[in-house]
């Protein structure tokens, strides 16, 4: 009986997934399709993939073995696959993935000039933390990732966009009671406000303002700028706002007011990641320059 790359690929989502149902939405088929493919694999292979339990699937010894094995396979396909698309270009389609701290700034004028410059050109968006950007990417389902750098992967090829300042947010009176222009690691007992655990920012943010994440004054819940925007202006305490997004979430924040730090200002470098050693590299430089004119535009303290 012959292994298909169609049960490979439901395989590794049911795995990632957890459920047939979850597996089922995200491989766009239905659940008992999915199902029927699960189980002639598992013929195929000899034994059982998972221990079908109430709450969430379980992968067996031999189930764990042949989700790396699918993986590989999977990923080795794609690139194939993508090496051919790459030779004419992007072949109409762009997969881009962006982290949930620039997709929202980004996006609008980044997705404006790539229509400008080719109107019949697909962009198809992922959203996501960057860690499972990076996954993406490795699995051929992204041609290219927008991230803070550096990108904690081999086997990459990176492009710096831009620098994106951080900006100290909170209510005037915070900001006053700390001078015209702070230091980030003398913010004395001030609470500090951050994304929940994930958010590459917040990594960022506990580093420049040299505070662990066990400090008592230290609060990661928030699940994006736009939440720790509305806290901060409501005289919750404080964040370190990237300025990229400034301008957005002081227009959606009445009260929100923010401060530079004294230089030298901290900062993160937005960058273009893709995979190395893929051929036809011109569209990488052209999406490179058309991100970085986007970018260039949205400071907004």
């Amino acid at each position: 009986m012959k292994i298909t790359f169609r049960q490979l690929a439901y395989f590794r989502a049911l795995a990632e997934q957890g459920s047939f149902r979850g597996a089922a939405e995200f491989c766009h088929v239905s659940q008992p399709a999915l199902s029927v493919q699960i189980q002639e694999l598992e013929k195929a292979l000899g034994g059982p993939l998972v221990e079908r339990r109430t709450r969430r699937l379980l992968l067996t010894p031999l189930g764990r073995e042949v989700l790396d094995t699918a993986r590989r396979v999977l990923s080795e396909m794609a690139q194939l696959e993508e090496r051919a698309r790459l030779r004419a270009g992007l072949g109409g389609t762009l997969n881009l993935g962006m982290i949930p701290t620039v997709a929202p700034y980004l996006l609008p004028p980044a997705l404006a000039a790539l229509r400008a410059s080719d109107i019949s050109l697909d962009v198809q968006i992922s959203e996501a933390k960057t860690e499972r950007l990076l996954d993406m990417l490795a699995e051929g389902a992204l041609d290219a990732a927008v991230i803070a750098l550096p990108a904690d992967r081999d086997g990459l090829e990176a492009a710096a966009l831009f620098e994106d300042r951080f900006l100290l947010a909170g209510t005037e009176a915070r900001l006053d009671a700390l001078g015209a222009m702070p230091r980030p690691d003398l913010l004395g007992d001030s609470p500090l406000l951050l994304l929940e655990d994930g958010h590459c920012l917040t990594d960022q943010a506990l580093a420049v303002c040299g505070r662990g994440r066990g400090h008592a004054r230290i609060d990661m819940g928030a699940s994006s700028l736009a939440t720790l925007s509305r806290l901060v202006a409501a005289g919750f305490g404080l964040t370190l706002m990237p300025e990229l997004a400034a301008a957005s979430e002081r227009a959606a924040a009445p009260g929100l007011a923010l401060r530079r730090f004294a230089p030298p200002e901290p900062s993160r470098t937005i960058g273009l990641v893709r995979r190395a050693g893929a051929e036809a590299a011109d569209w990488f430089t052209r999406l490179s320059e058309t991100l970085r004119a986007a970018g260039a535009g949205l400071s907004g303290a």
